[in-house]
């Protein structure tokens, strides 16, 4: 998690939502050469998505609004493979979230709308992208709401078909 340095003042607010040298002092050195934007509405789950072909370390932040945000370790040389890490990004608190290669990455829209942009470290690559199904038990994410009555995510067909963990294409 990225909290930047944010200079408010009276006519509203400036920050810094990347800069190469600070992101690498942090030990993100990735190339960026894609930017996304993505408008949804309450209750929309998109995810969790990744790439085998061409992976994408992907800079995540909120323009308007409110997600949680998840990122699942696909790595199985990782120590953390299959654990999943979960924030709350919103255009209030100004957070950004960078998922590194080799991990899936998903989010659930919290406010009445939300708007995601985030950075791409290489660009999409259809014939390589995967679905890992958002509500596998072995994962657990302990995704905001999803106990209340009348919950129902609102989902793609591509991610309603994502599949469980044990059946997924991973990284080494």
């Amino acid at each position: 998690m990225i909290e930047p340095r944010v200079f408010p003042d009276s006519r509203g607010f400036f920050f810094e939502s990347f800069n190469e040298k600070t992101m690498s002092e942090m030990g993100i050195t990735d190339r960026f050469v894609q930017d996304n934007h993505s408008k949804s509405e309450r209750g929309v789950l998109r995810g969790l998505h990744y790439q085998l072909i061409q992976p994408q370390g992907k800079l995540v932040r909120v323009g308007r609004g409110e997600i949680f945000d998840v990122a699942v370790d696909l790595r199985r040389s990782s120590p953390h493979f299959g654990q999943w890490a979960g924030v709350h990004l919103s255009a209030e608190n100004k957070r950004m979230l960078w998922v590194p290669k080799g991990f899936a990455h998903g989010f659930l829209v919290l406010s009445d709308e939300a708007e995601l942009l985030y950075k791409a470290s290489d660009f999409y690559a259809p014939k390589g992208e995967r679905t890992l199904l958002w509500n596998d038990p072995a994962i657990g994410i302990d995704w905001p709401g999803i106990h209340e009555p009348g919950f129902a995510a609102k989902l793609s067909p591509k991610d309603e078909a994502g599949k469980l963990l044990a059946d997924a294409d991973t990284f080494e």
